[in-house]
């Protein structure tokens, strides 16, 4: 069976795994929806029925200062990634990872 594409994924599918990362470590549902508008200027998305890649290219608005996002994911810098759709995807990643990590939502979103 091939393996699918992060891009072709639903977003239905990879939001509950956002929130559960977080829920985990006694973060909030609220919190993770508060970064995911932030970035993406989304302020309804539960249950959008778009592959992931959709979800990221017709963002409302993906905020100005998401470019200030630094950091690793999966050994990755983000900054570095050259794929503009991949980066806004990592930028998402590293957003909940550090919530996950039990930072400040101040910290966490740059120039909030």
């Amino acid at each position: 069976m091939a393996r699918q594409s992060v891009f072709d994924m639903k977003f239905s599918k990879i939001y509950p795994l956002l929130v559960q990362k977080a829920e985990k470590k006694g973060r909030t549902k609220a919190e993770v929806d508060e970064i995911i508008t932030w970035l993406t200027g989304y302020t309804q998305f539960e249950g959008l029925d778009v592959t992931y890649g959709e979800f990221f290219e017709n963002a409302p608005a993906i905020n100005p200062n998401a470019a200030l996002i630094k950091g690793t994911v999966c050994g990755v810098r983000v900054e570095e990634i050259e794929d503009p759709l991949m980066q806004k995807m990592r930028w998402l990643d590293k957003l909940v990872d550090d919530l996950a990590k039990g930072k400040p939502m101040e910290k966490i979103l740059p120039c909030r």
